[in-house]
C-alpha cells in the first residue's frame, strides 16, 4: 500500500491517493508517514549489486520502484585543481540530478493510479518529469518560463509532454501552474475551511519543490557518496540552492544514515546561490561575497525567489554548522571556464558550487585540507 502523508507542523494525516493534497491546509509541506531504515550492516561497495542504480537503496525509500532507467550511482571523481571530489550528477539520462527525484515521483504516481502529472520548472526538473512520465505512460503538462532554453524545451516536447510557456518571473510560472492544479475559488474555500488544497482534474502536482516523493529520490545522493567512500562521509559538501531539492536531499540522506548507525556524523552542508537570487543568504544576513557581485542571471537554474521549503533549508544549515553565500557573474563564469578546460562539460548553474568552494576556503569556513565533495548538477548540453 502507498504510504500516507503527514504534516510535520500540525500532525494531520492525509490518505494516499490520486486526489491527495500537495500541501497541508496549514500551508506546510507534507512528508511520508513511513520513514524506513535498513536492517543490518551495509555491504561494501564491491559486494553491492548496483545494477538498479539508486534503487539499490530501496530499503530507505517509502516508494516501490515502478518507473526507472536504472539511474544513479553517478561517478565520484578526483578534482585535484579544486582539492575536492566531484560527483558527476550531469551524467543522468536527462542530463541533471533531477532524475533522482523524477524516478521516485513518477513511481509514486504509478502507485496512486495517477493519469496526468503537472510540474513547473525552469527546465531541468520539467525535462526529467516529462521523460519519466513518458516512461510510465502518464500524460504531463510542464509549465516553464517563456524564455526556457531550447534544449530543455525540446526534451519536454520529445517526451510527448505539453510545455506551457509563461511570461514573467520563475514565481509567475509556479503561480500559473498552481492556478491550473486548483481553481482560485476551490483554493479560497478550502483554505478558509482549514482543508488542504487538493489535486483536481488538471493533474497531480509532481512538484520537485513540494512533493515529498522527489526528496525521497534526491536523498539517494547521500547514500551513494557514503557507499562510494566505504560507508564514510566527507567533512563538507558544497551544493547549489534554488528550491534546495539536492541540498535537502543530501541532509535527509546523511541524517538517515546517521540514525541507522551506518555513519557516525553528518557532513557540514554549504549552500551556493547567485547574487540577486539569494533568499537563503538574505535570511542569514550575509552580504554578497564581493562588492562587484551584483545581480546575475547566469545561473538560471537556481533563480528562486521563494523556496517552498526555506525553513527546512535554514534548519539543515544550522544543524550541520553549514552556511550559504551568494556569488556574482565573474566568479561563476570563471569557474565555468575552468570546469570546461578540465573536461567537465556542465551548464552555467553547475559552476556556482565549485566557485563557492573557493570562496568558502578564502573565508576560512572550509579548511584547505578538508575532505570536500561537490556535485556537478547539469550537463552543458542543456545550454544548446
Amino acid at each position: 500500500m502507498p504510504a500516507d502523508l503527514i504534516c510535520p507542523a500540525c500532525e494531520r494525516v492525509y490518505d494516499a491517493g490520486p486526489a491527495e493534497p500537495w500541501r497541508c491546509g496549514c500551508g506546510h509541506a507534507l512528508e511520508f508517514t513511513d520513514r524506513p531504515h535498513p536492517e543490518g550492516d551495509p555491504l561494501p561497495l564491491h559486494n553491492l549489486d548496483t545494477s538498479d542504480g539508486l534503487w539499490t537503496f530501496h530499503e530507505f525509500l517509502p516508494i516501490e520502484k515502478h518507473v526507472t532507467f536504472h539511474e544513479g550511482f553517478t561517478p565520484l571523481v578526483d578534482a585535484p585543481e579544486w582539492d575536492a571530489k566531484f560527483k558527476l550528477e550531469y551524467v543522468f539520462p536527462t542530463g541533471s540530478f533531477k532524475d533522482r527525484g523524477a524516478t521516485t515521483t513518477l513511481s509514486r504516481a504509478v502507485e496512486l493510479g495517477v493519469e496526468k502529472v503537472v510540474e513547473d520548472s525552469s527546465g531541468n526538473a520539467g525535462a526529467a518529469i516529462a521523460t519519466y512520465a513518458a516512461r510510465a505512460g502518464i500524460d504531463a503538462d510542464i509549465y516553464v518560463p517563456a524564455d526556457v532554453k531550447q534544449s530543455k524545451l525540446m526534451t519536454i516536447q520529445r517526451a510527448d509532454a505539453r510545455p506551457v510557456r509563461i511570461e514573467g518571473s520563475r514565481q509567475d510560472v509556479t503561480e500559473a501552474c498552481l492556478d491550473a492544479v486548483e481553481s482560485e475559488a476551490q483554493s479560497a474555500s478550502r483554505t478558509e475551511s482549514g482543508d488542504a488544497p487538493r489535486q483536481t482534474d488538471a493533474g497531480w502536482y509532481a512538484s520537485h519543490a513540494w512533493n515529498p516523493a522527489f526528496y525521497a529520490g534526491t536523498m539517494t545522493f547521500a547514500f551513494e557518496i557514503a557507499a562510494q567512500r566505504g560507508w564514510s562521509v566527507p567533512d563538507a559538501v558544497v551544493l547549489p540552492i534554488g528550491h534546495g531539492t539536492l541540498f535537502l536531499g543530501a541532509y535527509r540522506g546523511f541524517s538517515l544514515l546517521a540514525e541507522a548507525g551506518i555513519v557516525d556524523r553528518i557532513p557540514q552542508l554549504f549552500g551556493a546561490q547567485a547574487a540577486g537570487h539569494a533568499p537563503i543568504v538574505d535570511e542569514l544576513g550575509w552580504e554578497p561575497a564581493d562588492e562587484d557581485d551584483v545581480e546575475t542571471d547566469i545561473a538560471d537554474g537556481i533563480q528562486i525567489a521563494e523556496p517552498a521549503r526555506k525553513d527546512e533549508i535554514l534548519e539543515a544549515i544550522e544543524a550541520t554548522d553549514g552556511d550559504a553565500i551568494a556569488l556574482g557573474a565573474d566568479p561563476i563564469e570563471s569557474a565555468l571556464d575552468r570546469l570546461h578546460r578540465n573536461g567537465f562539460y556542465v551548464e552555467p548553474t553547475c559552476a556556482v558550487a565549485p566557485a563557492a568552494l573557493e570562496e568558502y576556503r578564502e573565508l576560512g569556513l572550509v579548511d584547505s585540507d578538508a575532505d570536500v565533495v561537490v556535485p556537478l548538477t547539469g550537463s552543458g548540453l542543456k545550454t544548446l
